[in-house]
């Protein structure tokens, strides 16, 4: 058996996760990991705060991450006909580190995205806009797979990561979207077509509001350059109904 070989030693193991957990080459490959991802929020954190002290305000509201789980790495890799092993996670799987930037503003995302990468130690290997192109079901946020350099004893290793940047409207949305498990219970039919309707509904409703909240900004910007509200800006918002939402002919 090779040292490397996880799968074998996995599929041979009486606890699997037990094994994992003890296994010094997994361990030592998911630490990489996090010092990847502290890499990475280092980077947004000082581009957060530069950002506040010129600007007056945060375009990071916050910055959350995870290492993929044992059995998740061990699943995705077997779905796609990869062997367990640590060469083959490295190679094969974009996802085992991640990062997720809540911003406030639509703006925000593209400004904090464009910042990052921007940094010549930042590799860009991949892009998924799914605010501009929404999944079936509504789901939007902003993914990158980026490849960072990090320092260890025996030298530099790139590392890759996936970032997601999503307004607060978004993360509220796709959380709610992720906790309500109704595939489960429901299964297939009339009544989950009429919930996934209701769910794409839910996420318009918070995208129409994630740009109202965007023209509403824009609006204080003016009134506190020129001192006046421009007037198609007041009669944009005019327009808008209680709950956000504005009439069709300005949809």
């Amino acid at each position: 058996m090779e040292a490397d070989n996880l799968e074998a030693q996995w599929l041979n193991s009486e606890n699997p996760e037990d094994f994992i957990r003890n296994n010094k080459n997994f361990n030592r490959l998911m630490m990489k990991y996090r010092c990847a991802i502290r890499e990475l929020q280092t980077k947004l954190e000082v581009l957060d705060d530069e950002f506040s002290v010129a600007n007056q305000r945060n375009p990071i509201s916050s910055i959350k991450s995870r290492i993929k789980k044992p059995a998740s790495i061990y699943d995705k890799l077997r779905r796609r006909g990869f062997p367990f092993t640590e060469a083959s996670i490295v190679e094969n799987l974009d996802d085992v580190a991640g990062v997720r930037v809540i911003c406030p503003f639509i703006k925000d995302i593209y400004e904090v995205a464009n910042l990052l990468t921007s940094q010549d130690d930042i590799t860009v290997l991949k892009i998924k806009d799914y605010i501009e192109s929404p999944k079936p079901n509504g789901y939007r946020s902003y993914h990158m797979i980026v490849e960072i350099p990090v320092f260890f004893s025996e030298g530099k290793m790139p590392m890759r990561a996936e970032l997601q940047i999503r307004t607060i409207g978004m993360d509220f949305w796709a959380s709610l979207d992720h906790q309500l498990h109704y595939k489960k219970d429901i299964g297939t039919g009339e009544a989950i077509e009429a919930i996934e309707s209701e769910l794409r509904k839910c996420a318009e409703t918070v995208n129409e509001t994630d740009r109202h909240m965007e023209e509403i900004k824009r609006m204080i910007a003016v009134f506190q350059t020129t001192g006046r509200l421009p007037n198609e800006t007041v009669s944009q918002l005019s327009a808008y109904s209680l709950d956000g939402r504005p009439p069709l002919e300005h949809r």
